[in-house]
């Protein structure tokens, strides 16, 4: 299955869809993503914090002739801002995936009131000049944490992961996103442990398509420039989380799955203004 890419404004492109590996541990973490891959998937998340990194590393290294092609990230948690041991983490992340290098590395969360955000994003700039790391790119980071880091080391992210769904759909986060030319990942893409899938209007529109409410809401995130990182275990999961390329959802359509956009949306009170993670 050949998946389209989005570009960045520096050039670099990435799949319009990944696979959340979130407690894709083990063996089992393994076999999962090892299928993932095999069904097409080239886009493959993670973090320090997932404590899966060597599971998804030893799946890409045995991905064959596919290898090159594929996307793996990884994720620098809030403990280790510090421009050190930020460095420190990031070599011991290569080393975990047994990887030459990782193809894209993002700070995890802003943690503002820690304030080493900066020290973080310098750390992943030299990360990559000395080829620890492909691309690099932030987690959860706000418009003002961003302009900052522009500021003060004149280098952009390539990508931000922020939490978009249709009961959050992150209107003005997005259109900052295009207008500075940076990607955006959706994670919890179809929500989570809610009621988004059974939604009327979603599966309104999935009737009139002929597909799950799952498939409408990623083809919701794909019409919207947003590449979503659903997880799912099971092949067939898997596979019909690829499959979303042929639904054209009409504007209208789009447009109704938004408005389902709630103030109090976000699944966990996430709010990176005053959220911290380590």
């Amino acid at each position: 299955m050949t998946i389209p890419h989005l570009t960045a404004a520096d050039g670099t492109t990435l799949p319009a869809i990944g696979l959340g590996t979130y407690r894709l541990n083990g063996s089992a973490g393994v076999d999962a993503i090892g299928q993932a891959i095999r069904a097409g998937y080239r886009l493959l998340d993670s973090a320090v914090n997932y404590e899966n990194e060597g599971a998804v590393g030893r799946a890409a290294r045995a991905a064959g002739d596919v290898r090159g092609d594929l996307v793996v990230t990884s994720k620098l948690p809030g403990r280790h801002h510090g421009f050190d041991e930020a460095l420190t983490t990031i070599e011991e992340s290569v080393f975990r995936t047994g990887l030459d290098r990782i193809d894209l590395y993002l700070i995890h969360w802003p943690n503002p009131s820690v304030d080493r955000y900066v020290q973080a994003w310098r750390a992943l700039i030299e990360a990559r000049e000395r080829g620890l790391v492909r691309h690099i790119g932030l987690s959860n980071f706000l418009p003002e944490h961003i302009d900052r880091l522009v500021a003060e080391t004149g280098v952009a992210p390539v990508v931000n992961q922020i939490e978009v769904h249709p009961y959050f759909p992150q209107r003005e986060a997005l259109a900052y996103h295009r207008e500075h030319g940076i990607l955006v990942q959706g994670w919890s893409p179809l929500g989570h442990g809610n009621d988004l899938q059974r939604h009327p209007v979603i599966t309104e529109i999935a009737n009139a398509h002929g597909v799950s409410p799952a498939q409408t809401i990623l083809a919701w995130h794909v019409a919207r420039q947003v590449i979503p990182l659903p997880k799912a275990a099971s092949p067939q999961r898997q596979i019909e989380n690829l499959d979303v390329f042929d639904i054209t959802l009409s504007d209208a359509q789009v447009e109704a799955i938004t408005a389902l956009g709630r103030p109090d949306g976000r699944l966990a009170d996430q709010d990176p203004a005053v959220y911290e993670e380590f």
